[in-house]
């Protein structure tokens, strides 16, 4: 009777997993058109044959903060535009920190009996869904935007929503920004933030940003830029790479559920705790590590403080599944315009043959804190610390600021 019992259920298992086959593995080839590729077709014919290229070549787009514009392309815009760099005379207000670090540092005049300056921490993000869950994007997608305010080593104070919801009927819009706005809610809740107001808009995706303020208490010289990174501090990740790799896998039906679920629990943790950890044990400069991957932000502090560091591929924290989705050949669709910056890697070919190289371009949504902290006794307590409050649990140092004005890897 066992035997047979087992030879039905390999049977039906059999069949469960043909059937599932049918699904994933065994769907036929889309077929190639001849001279189309959609409705964009005649839009890309019309802007050259390039266009036409790229359009056939294009990969699914992701979602999170691998939908940012690439820093290159982002920089050589901005270069062409005459924007304002201070407010006028009568704003009472000076920025002192301005575009190219994680948020702008204002410094407002106060008049009469109060005469005096007040240090206020100015940023926005937004980017569309990459998960299913309108909750859980809300919440992260709060996390992500108090990180840039929390990186400064600022307090949030209040924040404004910008809320894009997918047409539909009014009933499923309404229930769409109740979990939107409850998970952003439960992130702002912990931050000690409040939410001021907003704005929303219909669209094909869900989408959530934020424009966070805040004060940076001891006034505007306490900011923790991306400009005082000094030889002899040693580099803090606080929270693991992959995120990038592992949702572009997700789209793809080819992540795990427990990978995924790791990585949500990580991403929904905010840097709060983090960067008062980081300050208190000497940190002397700090960035997020978001959309333009680890070498994208690291290579902007190395610029702003004209130094060279080298970091060890080995001890770079991981997300788990994050090496099996690169070894499939799966990237987010910004990985190819943060991987031109590999130039300024000066020992490019020596490293790039490890299996974890290309998670140093990978774009994290929510990721982690990059931190410069004295070298020694100060960033050992840090590590400690930050692992054993439960505010970094992976938080590991990757590298050290060695010298002067060049910036490269070394495998350790």
């Amino acid at each position: 009777q066992s035997s047979a019992g087992k030879w039905l259920w390999d049977l039906k298992d059999w069949i469960d997993r043909r059937w599932m086959w049918n699904y994933d593995e065994g769907l036929p080839d889309m077929p190639e058109a001849a001279n189309a590729v959609g409705a964009g077709a005649a839009v890309a014919k019309a802007a050259g044959g390039g266009a036409l290229d790229l359009l056939r070549h294009a990969t699914m787009r992701c979602g999170g903060c691998g939908a940012k514009v690439g820093a290159t392309t982002l920089s050589q815009a901005m270069a062409r535009v005459d924007a304002p760099k201070q407010p006028g005379e009568t704003a009472e207000a000076k920025v002192v920190v301005g575009v190219g670090d994680d948020a702008a540092v204002v410094e407002l005049r106060a008049e009469g009996d109060n005469a005096g300056t007040l240090a206020s921490v100015q940023t926005i993000d937004f980017f569309r869904s990459f998960i299913g869950d309108p909750y859980m994007f809300g919440r992260i997608a709060a996390v992500h935007a108090l990180s840039d305010c929390e990186a400064m080593g600022a307090i949030p104070q209040t924040v404004l929503a910008l809320v894009q919801v997918p047409f539909a009927a009014e009933e499923k819009q309404e229930e769409d920004i109740v979990q939107l706005m409850s998970g952003a809610a439960s992130a702002l809740r912990e931050s000690g933030c409040a939410l001021v107001g907003g704005h929303t808009c219909e669209a094909r995706e869900l989408g959530l940003g934020f424009s966070v303020n805040g004060r940076l208490p001891g006034g505007a010289d306490q900011a923790l830029t991306k400009a005082d990174l000094k030889p002899g501090h040693v580099l803090i990740l606080t929270k693991p790479l992959g995120t990038g790799t592992l949702f572009a896998a997700d789209m793809r039906a080819k992540a795990r559920g427990p990978w995924i679920a790791a990585a949500l629990k990580s991403m929904g943790m905010l840097n709060r705790r983090s960067s008062d950890i980081l300050r208190a044990h000497g940190a002397s400069a700090c960035t997020d590590v978001t959309g333009f991957g680890l070498v994208g932000h690291l290579l902007e502090m190395c610029r702003a403080s004209g130094v060279r560091v080298a970091i060890d591929l080995d001890a770079i924290p991981i997300y788990d599944g994050a090496l099996e989705c690169i070894a499939m050949g799966i990237a987010s669709s910004l990985q190819p315009a943060n991987t031109r910056l590999r130039r300024a890697v000066q020992n490019h070919d020596e490293v790039c043959g490890s299996p974890a190289y290309p998670l140093l371009y990978d774009p994290q949504t929510a990721g982690g804190l990059l931190a410069a902290v004295p070298k020694g006794d100060f960033a050992d307590a840090c590590v400690k610390a930050l692992r054993a409050t439960g505010a970094a649990p992976r938080a590991t140092i990757i590298g050290e600021v060695i010298g002067f004005f060049f910036f490269f890897f070394a495998l350790g």
